[in-house]
């Protein structure tokens, strides 16, 4: 019989994504054949499977974690905001709908249907399931609607761990307060507490874990995780944007625009990894700065963030930026957004008919339609070099002028196509493509970098990637009373 555990929070961002990418590659490690699970996420941050279809990325990062392909068994209700209460429901990698507050109620028996089965197919493949809950589990006023956390724990007989984080202060009361909201068969499914993001020597809590347990119905902690600084593993939510940056004085400065709506802000990470590159996310006038290079990031709703750059002054510090030499870059909507026009004829995005002139720095025009296209692609670019990676978008973009692709879509989800992708500027200082994680090709990354002036070392993003794994292992691992928790997994 297959595994299981599952890992709540007291609230959102308490660590939960990461600590289950921790177990990921603790329990592959160890030789497990195990798998991570996340019945229902809500971010705007997703990513495309090797068969096309579309799922959080968190789920697709844990299950690199686990050193297995991705599939959406393993996140197969997706919802994806785009404001003013309303959501696209992404169900088993394809998209399906819209909820909103009138709509909900109805679709949550059919999505916790859903849920269960999924969990079945990934139950009947794997030996272990790491799985993951969603904001708190103690959200009274939600919980009659939840199909992610304690709910679904329960239908897979999985053991829970509670995450608390201690970097953001209260950790006891949150823990302990989370535990008095559960009614008394739910508290029996939490097996035992983590505390977060600790700074500092963990003798420093005395007592206080004794105490916790004594007026916390005898929940015992079973781990105090340190802060683990400079961790390059890619975060569920734009949440982490928010944390303050580390700027430094020299060496190349990319600005990414930090839109509302941002998604898949994570592709940048291997560009802030390289040696002498900073990364900021900019979202006010006052903090744009003089960068070299300014790049305009995917979103779930292009042209209401495109209204909220020109609403904000945004629009006019790109244009002088480009003007002065710095190089545009736009990625699936910041692609769109740096055309002549955007349409949106059948409202896609939400407004029926909508329409906004872009930034004019391409001669293209987008015109939304309802089928959202996702694929794994593979792109020949013009210098001949071939970056990977994948699509997400509603939009169609054609060019308007005379202006060269940036490359050639010459793969598809494995089958051989051959389209025109992306645009650039004939002085190819202002480029866009459709194409998802490009700087993680490290041949196109550092050349790109290096045609900026750039003279860091050599590094290779999947040996990255594989080293922070194993470091998030080793040190969560070494943190956690581990054989306990295997133990309450029923492992041994």
């Amino acid at each position: 019989m297959t595994k299981a555990c599952m890992m709540l929070g007291t609230h959102s961002d308490a660590g939960k994504s990461l600590l289950a990418t921790a177990l990921c590659r603790i329990l592959a490690s160890e030789g497990y054949h195990v798998a991570p699970f996340k019945a229902q996420n809500m971010s705007n941050n997703a990513g495309v499977t090797r068969e096309g279809g579309e799922m959080g990325r968190a789920q697709i990062v844990q299950a690199e974690a686990a050193k297995i392909d991705a599939h959406t068994d393993m996140n197969p209700i997706l919802l994806k905001p785009e404001g003013n209460r309303r959501s696209q429901v992404v169900l088993n990698g394809k998209a399906i709908g819209h909820i909103e507050a009138g709509n909900w109620e109805e679709m949550k028996a059919m999505l916790w249907e859903e849920a269960k089965a999924a969990y079945d197919r990934l139950a009947a493949r794997y030996d272990v399931i790491v799985m993951e809950g969603a904001g708190s589990p103690a959200e009274i006023n939600l919980k009659s609607g939840d199909i992610t956390n304690l709910r679904m724990a329960a239908y897979a007989d999985a053991p829970c761990l509670l995450i608390g984080d201690i970097d953001r202060g209260g950790v006891f009361a949150a823990l302990a307060g989370t535990m008095l909201l559960l009614e008394p068969e739910e508290r029996e499914q939490i097996h035992g507490f983590l505390i977060n993001r600790f700074r500092g020597d963990p003798a420093l809590l005395g007592d206080g874990l004794q105490m916790l347990q004594d007026r916390a119905y005898g929940v015992p902690t079973l781990g105090v995780v340190p802060f683990i600084p400079g961790l390059r593993i890619a975060s569920e939510d734009a949440v982490v944007l928010e944390r303050g940056q580390n700027v430094q004085s020299d060496g190349l400065d990319i600005a990414v625009i930090h839109l509302p709506r941002i998604s898949n802000f994570d592709e940048f990470d291997l560009l802030a990894a390289e040696e002498s590159v900073q990364v900021r996310y900019v979202s006010r006038v006052e903090d744009f700065g003089d960068p070299d290079v300014v790049i305009l990031p995917g979103t779930k709703a292009t042209i209401p963030d495109l209204a909220w750059l020109r609403q904000e002054g945004l629009e006019a510090k790109i244009l002088d930026a480009v003007d002065r030499g710095c190089q545009a870059v736009g990625v699936c909507g910041g692609y769109q957004m740096l055309g002549e026009e955007l349409c949106d004829p059948k409202g896609v995005e939400g407004k029926l008919g909508a329409k906004l002139p872009g930034l004019g720095l391409l001669p293209t025009r987008t015109v939304f339609q309802k089928q959202k296209m996702t694929f794994q692609s593979k792109i020949e670019l013009v210098e001949g070099i071939h970056v990977s990676g994948y699509e997400i978008h509603s939009g169609i973009t054609d060019l308007t002028g005379p202006a060269q692709p940036f490359g050639m879509v010459i793969e598809r989800n494995g089958c051989a196509v051959r389209i025109a992708d992306g645009a650039r500027s004939s002085s190819k200082m202002v480029w866009g493509t459709y194409l998802h994680d490009i700087f993680a090709n490290d041949d196109f990354r550092q050349q790109w970098l290096t045609g900026l002036g750039w003279f860091g070392s050599v590094s290779t993003g999947a040996a990255l990637r594989e080293e922070e794994y194993d470091r998030l292992a080793e040190v969560v691992k070494a943190s956690l009373d581990w054989p306990e928790i295997k133990r309450i997994m029923g492992l041994e």
